[in-house]
């Protein structure tokens, strides 16, 4: 088995997945209202395409973490044969959904092989879900965190990004939520990737505020982090329901983890990212669809991880953000 490295020592075992770039919310710091320009059904990979690069990094390279994205991944047709077929692979796998679906398809996904699940939930507040999201599926999305666990994903996570302004007075609301349902919330930085760019420094609330605002009405303790991305705090009380017992913050702006990154994106329509991130981009699909052997795919692959940055350098005076959106990257 070899080791994927690039120039900093880090060994790549996780795989990003955007299966497309559509998506059935537009929520407003990810995507404009109107105006998107969706990818030609042509330039998307297939299912088989994706397998096969999942497969080479399985294969030779030891990855052992697979992850779902879009857009949102649940808008893609007949998305639990591509489950089924990554899932013959020794690997963790996962996907990240709105949610607004999830109550049709969890068991489909599940008895295909899908392990476990996050669902992005920005706000538990009706009025609030429709202005954020400019969709009326906040019920919908909460159906569907239900309808996972009774499928028998474990774990099943709330992503919540959290912004200044925005829903910085619902941290404690979010923290009861995940207790009383037996979920964990990891709650999310704001990142500089919102279509619209609007996105300020003043506009992210920060790890060091949620955690302590949380601590207010339920203690918490840190714990030790690898390389996940979020860091982990248990409540000193034990927690709720089974599966509360911690919350998540992934704090990418203000105490980013780019030293222990060990994952690589592919985005829908091909190209292999080393970062979120990164200005530049490797064609994969380009080169199937011109009938390159693996060794080719390989070669490409390793010359992406190798020019891989030490850091994203988000809220610096150098740092540039990408030209593409998150919905278009893959979150």
């Amino acid at each position: 088995m070899q080791e994927l490295t690039d120039t900093f020592g880090r060994v790549h075992r996780d795989l990003r997945i955007s299966v497309t770039d559509r998506c059935n919310f537009r929520c407003t710091y990810c995507m404009p209202a109107e105006g998107m320009d969706w990818l030609p059904r042509d330039e998307v990979l297939s299912f088989e395409e994706i397998e096969r690069i999942a497969s080479l990094l399985v294969d030779r390279y030891g990855f052992d973490s697979i992850r779902l994205t879009g857009g949102e991944p649940t808008v893609r047709a007949h998305l639990p044969q591509l489950v089924a077929k990554l899932a013959r692979l020794d690997v963790d796998l996962a996907l990240t959904t709105n949610g607004a679906t999830l109550a049709l398809v969890a068991p489909a996904l599940a008895d295909a092989g899908l392990d476990r699940i996050n669902v992005s939930l920005d706000t538990l507040h009706p009025a609030r879900f429709v202005e954020m999201t400019r969709r009326d599926s906040l019920a919908a999305v909460i159906d569907g965190v239900r309808a996972a666990k009774a499928a028998g994903l474990d774990p099943v996570k709330v992503n919540v990004v959290a912004m200044a302004g925005v829903n910085e007075d619902e941290l404690i609301d979010f923290a009861a939520f995940g207790r009383a349902e037996g979920v964990e919330v990891r709650f999310i930085e704001f990142m500089p990737l919102d279509a619209d760019q609007a996105w300020k420094r003043s506009s992210v609330l920060t790890q060091a505020d949620i955690v302590e605002r949380i601590s207010e009405r339920f203690p918490l303790v840190a714990e030790r982090r690898g390389h996940a991305p979020a860091d982990r705090f248990a409540y000193v009380d034990g927690g709720g329901a089974p599966g509360s017992s911690h919350i998540g913050v992934i704090a990418s702006v203000t105490e980013p983890f780019c030293g222990s990154c060990d994952r690589v994106r592919l985005t829908a329509d091909g190209k292999l990212r080393s970062c979120l991130f990164a200005m530049t981009e490797t064609d994969l699909r380009g080169l199937i669809r011109a009938g390159a052997d693996d060794e080719a795919l390989a070669a490409a692959i390793e010359g992406c991880v190798h020019g891989k940055w030490a850091g994203h350098r988000i809220d610096q005076v150098n740092f540039i953000r990408p030209s593409r959106s998150m919905s278009q990257l893959g979150g």
